[in-house]
């Protein structure tokens, strides 16, 4: 089995190639980064997705785009067309069986920077009308909406117990998602489910469900 995952050199992209490798899979990483560990099944490319050249790969079976940035100025260029670019340059494959994007909670809630909840938001719109049009290949295509994660790219907020205290508060579980645990989804959505498609499965510990009812 052969996945090909963007954005593979850190944070949830590492998390979800080291479980496809722990599977057995032949595991495609890219990124603008270095390789992030020496596996024998692991292979590495470093490219941007705001360009389109990207490597040849063929006969990939599971396509996972986790690629992205949180810099405003790039977001929508990264994000949304950078996961085109690189969703429709993989999932061309004639043995492709799932394809899986990386969202976010704030494609629902708009609670982050405009740029980058309109990139998200439009990735889960592109995601269901991929979704459309790969059924016809008996092919599934979701996303998952993170909410908080553990991750570096957070670090600022996890080195502040104020902050982290704060955002916790914000969840039902009081708590933020270990990157791990989308690994772990991203593999059963690709690899186990053949009947879940076009849906965005949120992983928030609560917090799009978190009110106080006033009565």
């Amino acid at each position: 089995m052969r996945a090909i995952i963007s954005g593979a050199s850190s944070g949830i992209g590492r998390a979800i190639a080291e479980r496809f490798l722990d599977a057995g899979f032949e595991v495609f990483g890219l990124d603008i980064k270095p390789a992030p560990f020496t596996r024998r099944a692991y292979t590495h490319f470093i490219c941007d997705l705001k360009e389109n050249v990207l490597p040849d790969i063929p006969d990939a079976e599971i396509v996972v785009s986790c690629a992205g940035t949180l810099e405003e100025a790039d977001a929508i260029e990264v994000n949304l067309k950078g996961a085109i670019r690189f969703a429709e340059r993989f999932t061309k494959s004639p043995v492709l069986k799932s394809v899986l994007f990386i969202a976010s909670a704030s494609a629902r809630n708009g609670a982050e920077f405009p740029y980058y909840v309109a990139s998200k938001a439009g990735l889960v719109g592109y995601m269901k009308n991929m979704a459309l049009s790969l059924a016809k290949r008996g092919v599934t295509c979701n996303s998952i909406s993170p909410g908080g994660v553990i991750t570096d790219s957070n670090r600022h907020i996890l080195e502040s117990p104020e902050l982290y205290t704060a955002v916790k508060n914000e969840t039902l579980l009081n708590k933020w998602a270990e990157s791990d645990e989308i690994a772990e989804l991203a593999y059963y959505l690709t690899a186990v489910n053949r009947s879940i498609t076009g849906e965005d499965i949120l992983i928030d510990n609560g917090e799009m469900l978190k009110s106080n009812f006033i009565w």
